[in-house]
């Protein structure tokens, strides 16, 4: 499979030889079964550092317009993305989001590890903001653990606009699973003040093994006027 190949002949020996990578918790992961992972977004290169430190296959829920890109750049770029298994997903809301939704929930019933950010997009400036309740609503509707992940550093060695990440120090916590019990949070459930709760537990364990400051808004597509990454 390349996503195999590429993980092992290409993504570890760079990591390896350009970054200092460390990762603690790695004992959290499932061996083999469905779970969510639930991460804060600093960069694009998140995407590779958290699946290529992982024996198991992570499959990732990318945005959209990493496949539908036009001329040479964006065939390679699509190409590149479904070749680390990410899953393009619709942020537009409506069919085209639960299509995207469809299909993480296709993944998890298969057994596999699924990669998620509930910010929805990468922060801005470094701070953690508010979980959208995408990320409650597969959690219930699969019945599957959600383990958080804070990821630190990754902006560093790729900021925002930057396109290839420098060498640089990153670190990876995987905490411990969250499981909801179907008797006090529905699975699935479609009430908003649930799927709050859910999201805003998910969202407070990543705080916790990230240690950035919190923002109780929703991420913005740019960075606010003089803030830094």
């Amino acid at each position: 499979m390349l996503y195999d190949f590429l993980k092992r002949f290409a993504v570890r020996p760079l990591l390896r030889i350009f970054f200092r990578v460390k990762i603690s918790g790695v004992e959290n992961i499932p061996v083999d079964s469905a779970a969510i992972l639930a991460s804060n977004h600093l960069s694009v290169c998140d995407s590779v550092f958290l699946p290529a430190k992982l024996d198991r296959t992570v499959i990732f829920l990318a945005k959209e317009e990493y496949f539908t890109g036009t001329g040479l750049k964006g065939r390679i770029t699509a190409w590149f993305f479904r070749s680390i298994n990410q899953i393009p997903m619709d942020r537009s809301g409506g069919e085209g989001s639960a299509k995207s939704l469809k299909s993480a929930l296709d993944a998890l019933a298969d057994g596999q590890l699924l990669g998620i950010y509930p910010e929805g997009t990468r922060s801005p400036d470094g701070r953690l903001y508010r979980a959208k309740l995408g990320v409650a609503k597969l959690a219930l509707e699969a019945g599957v653990p959600v383990i958080p992940v804070g990821m630190i550093g990754t902006n560093k060695v790729q900021p925002i606009g930057q396109r290839l990440p420098h060498p640089g120090k990153v670190e990876i916590r995987i905490g411990q699973p969250l499981r909801f019990d179907p008797e006090r949070y529905p699975h699935p459930s479609d009430d908003p003040k649930v799927l709050r709760e859910v999201a805003d537990s998910i969202r407070r364990a990543i705080n916790e093994l990230s240690g950035q400051s919190y923002v109780d808004v929703y991420a913005p597509r740019k960075a606010p006027a003089g803030s830094k990454p």
